[in-house]
């Protein structure tokens, strides 16, 4: 069985190449090799079998090799040591070849950073091998890495809190493995992890894989755990102090074998393999993405499961309970292994809006699971008519919540429209009957009657009271709108709050 998985394994991760191919005559970053197994740590520079480049801004394809055995590192193509330092570190490689968004990244955080020295560890020639050869490789490239580390600390005054690792997939793993030789106060200052691979890494200790442990701050973002045969691409388990779970991590929007015909028309021939591998690599375009679009970042709430996220229930940020999606997230320490939660777009820009909807329902006796539609007024524009749907039939005096997000920025909440959306042709019978047989002792057209309908926004943590807008609004009938207006007790709270601050 354990082979079966393993071949599993194996099969899935080959589909999921990382990356669109790059041509060799452009990057040089082609590495045509054998099987070449690292099993013994490495000494230094002399046997290391990973390349550093350092990029200039502006220019992908000029760079030079960074390293001990290299020309003094000041003249390097604008190397700055008070600068701080981005390592990159790519993943397993199906074809020797180094990933786009290597490059897009890089270009990304030179073109929002300019002050910033970019790295790139080129370590190809042990990914491309056959997945558990590169898994075992990642500790000698790890080692690398901490050497460079080192040799810039005492040539160039270097310090570790100036060094952020990025690594993805097999790379997130690298990262850790490298933060985990600088202890105490020389600790790296911050690792990202984009979707840390799972095989033959999920459940393992800490110190085989990335950890909390390996640098002051790490985050990782989970974006394709989705679990086929008891493996998932990439690791479940929290790994960081605050692990990202994008659409629940497990897999994302636009990603579906049904879009693969919108991924041709973009990519030409290479949009299967686009398509197949679009989730894993969402980790790096959301990077990518809160770099390029600093003004719309993406925020994550923390929650217990997914399963509450999706229900409403976590859109606090009190004592840092939400963060920062990306670069600029907020490096909070304490407790490890924190969730957190949010929705994205298909495409780039990936912001959506989180609402929490509180629907009270007053006085209703008999289970119904009704279908609604809300839709929001604010000071920028209108929302549009957004669906309700119930996973339970509604009975009593109860509260219900729900998670709603847009794509867009609607300015504050200043109305709402109520349906309660059925059968046009049952209403339409309904008061038929009625016309025609008016003394019958007919019962009353099913009815729900809504008491306060609360709305908070995740982003700016406001929260609004709606109530009804007329006295029998209250009462909500089959294909009927019912307007709620800003409660006046809110205005008078936010009246209040408005004189204090003057």
């Amino acid at each position: 069985m354990a082979i079966v998985k393993l071949f599993c394994c194996l099969l899935l991760t080959y589909q999921l190449t990382e990356g669109k191919r790059i041509k060799a005559n452009k990057t040089g970053f082609h590495h045509p090799v054998g099987p070449q197994l690292v099993t013994h740590p490495l000494a230094g520079p002399n046997v290391g079998q990973s390349v550093f480049r350092l990029y200039s801004q502006g220019d992908m394809e000029d760079w030079c090799t960074l390293g001990p055995l290299q020309a003094g590192v000041k003249s390097c193509l604008g190397f700055n040591s008070s600068h701080p330092l981005i390592i990159i570190n790519h993943g397993w490689s199906v074809d020797g070849m180094m990933e786009s968004w290597v490059f897009r990244l890089s270009s990304a955080l030179h073109k929002s950073l300019t002050e910033v020295n970019i790295v790139v560890t080129d370590w190809l020639r042990l990914a491309h091998q056959h997945y558990p050869i590169a898994v075992q490789n990642t500790r000698a490239v790890g080692q690398d890495i901490a050497f460079l580390l080192r040799w810039l600390q005492d040539q160039y005054k270097i310090s570790p809190k100036q060094v952020h690792l990025i690594g993805y997939s097999l790379g997130a793993h690298i990262s850790g493995f490298a933060g985990s030789h600088f202890k105490g106060s020389e600790k790296l200052g911050r690792i990202t992890g984009l979707d840390p691979a799972g095989p033959l890494f999920e459940g393992m200790s800490p110190v085989d894989r990335l950890s909390h442990d390996d640098a002051d701050f790490v985050d990782a973002i989970h974006t394709f755990t989705h679990e086929r045969m008891g493996l998932s691409v990439g690791i479940k388990q929290p790994v960081a102090h605050q692990d990202y779970y994008p659409n629940g991590g497990t897999f994302q929007p636009g990603c579906d074998l049904h879009n693969i015909y919108d991924h041709i028309t973009e990519y030409g021939l290479l949009g299967f393999e686009q398509t197949v591998k679009c989730a894993h690599e969402r980790s790096a375009h959301l990077l990518i993405d809160s770099i390029l679009h600093r003004g719309e970042q993406s925020v994550a709430y923390m929650c217990h499961d997914h399963g509450a996220f999706e229900r409403g229930m976590c859109l606090d940020c009190r004592r840092n309970r939400c963060n920062t999606l990306g670069y600029d997230a907020k490096r909070v320490h304490g407790r490890a292994g924190k969730r957190l939660y949010l929705r994205t777009r298909a495409r780039m820009p990936f912001k959506l809006y989180h609402y929490q909807f509180k629907l009270q329902f007053i006085n209703h006796l008999k289970s119904i699971r009704p279908s609604l539609t809300i839709a929001l007024t604010g000071t920028n524009e209108e929302s549009g008519d957004i669906p309700i749907h119930f996973k339970e039939d509604i009975s009593g005096n109860r509260t219900y919540t729900f998670l709603i997000t847009l794509d867009r920025d609607i300015g504050d909440l200043m109305m709402l429209k109520f349906q309660w959306q059925g059968v046009a042709l049952w209403k339409n019978m309904w008061d038929r009957v009625q016309t025609i047989m008016p003394w019958g002792n007919m019962e009353a057209p099913p009815q729900l009657t809504v008491g306060k309908i609360t709305v908070k926004v995740g982003e700016t943590q406001k929260r609004t009271a709606f109530c009804a807008m007329t006295e029998d609004g209250q009462h909500v009938e089959v294909s009927q709108d019912k307007l709620f207006v800003r409660c006046q007790e809110n205005h008078q709270k936010q009246h209040r709050k408005r004189g204090r601050l003057v």
